[in-house]
């Protein structure tokens, strides 16, 4: 049912928003791609979420050449995740303790796989930065591991040199992060019949 998969695309990029703001507010280090964003801000001092919404239309514009097609849930991805991080920023400080930036960081990466699993499991799109790596793999013939290995190291060094935060949360994230969208991508794929009527 439609009505289910966009609720579903809706919750799963919402939490995505909120997730940013508890890996960012917990202070102890970002996944590459935050670390991206946050280098960006950085440098430009843009808010956080504008600075995720043009990213993603960038990436989105690499897809070109790439052959990717975007879906609905890629433009929603796109704009909806970096306004709920703007609009939920200024409601979370980073603790002064820390258990408390643990806490966080915990409820972040937990919070991203329920959201990767909500979203994913509306089959409405990818996100751009998984269609990034998609596309590099159709194109190249690589193995989804090399390629993803090799963006998310790229992404991050160049994230690190503008000044994003890289610590212990950076390896709590690739060491957590599969593992746990393993666990909940199945509670919230669809159903096998309706998943076969969304890809048609």
């Amino acid at each position: 049912m439609m009505t289910r998969r966009l609720v579903q695309l809706f919750i799963g990029l919402a939490l995505y928003g909120v997730a940013i703001v508890l890996l960012v507010r917990a202070d102890l280090g970002l996944d590459p791609w935050n670390v991206l964003n946050q280098g960006v801000v950085a440098k430009t001092g843009w808010p956080f979420g504008a600075t995720v919404i043009g990213i993603g239309a960038l990436l989105l514009l690499v897809w070109i050449p790439l052959r990717q097609r975007p879906g609905f849930g890629t433009i929603a991805n796109i704009i909806l995740v970096g306004l709920v991080v703007d609009w939920v920023m200024p409601f979370v400080a980073t603790p002064a303790g820390l258990w408390g930036k643990a806490l966080l960081l915990v409820a972040g990466v937990v919070t991203t796989a329920v959201a990767t699993g909500c979203y994913l499991g509306a089959a409405m799109g990818p996100g751009p930065r998984d269609g990034l790596m998609t596309g590099v793999v159709a194109r190249t013939g690589w193995s989804v591991r090399i390629v993803r290995t090799a963006i998310e190291l790229t992404v991050l060094g160049i994230g690190w040199l503008l000044g994003g935060k890289v610590g212990v949360g950076t390896v709590v994230y690739a060491l957590a992060i599969g593992p746990l969208i393993q666990v909940f991508l199945p509670l919230f794929a669809l159903p096998r019949r309706e998943a076969a009527v969304a890809g048609a």
